[in-house]
């Protein structure tokens, strides 16, 4: 169990405040980041949220995994690398 967690399906008016608020009731965050558009700034719905041990890490997942915020369910794993990421047509 890696402590980076991806938190997908959030509220476009989530920032990172709220986020790193809402995980610190699994335990003590390393950092949040809700990931924007490059060219508008806009959030895109999904962000990252690290916390400072795996055993948090699992607290936080087994908490938060479809847990309602802002009228969504949110989509709470563990995060892969980037290098790990593969799509379908990707070469």
């Amino acid at each position: 169990m890696g402590k980076k967690l991806y938190v997908g399906n959030l509220p476009f008016s989530t920032g990172e405040a709220e986020l790193q608020q809402l995980f610190e009731g699994a335990g003590p965050v390393e950092s949040a980041k809700v990931v924007r558009d490059g060219q508008t700034g806009q959030p895109r719905g999904f962000g990252f949220v690290e916390m400072t041990n795996d055993e948090d890490a699992q607290k936080a997942i087994s908490m938060f995994h479809e847990h309602a915020l802002g009228g969504r369910n949110l989509a709470v794993n563990e995060a892969r690398p980037k290098n790990d990421l593969t799509g379908a047509g990707r070469r």
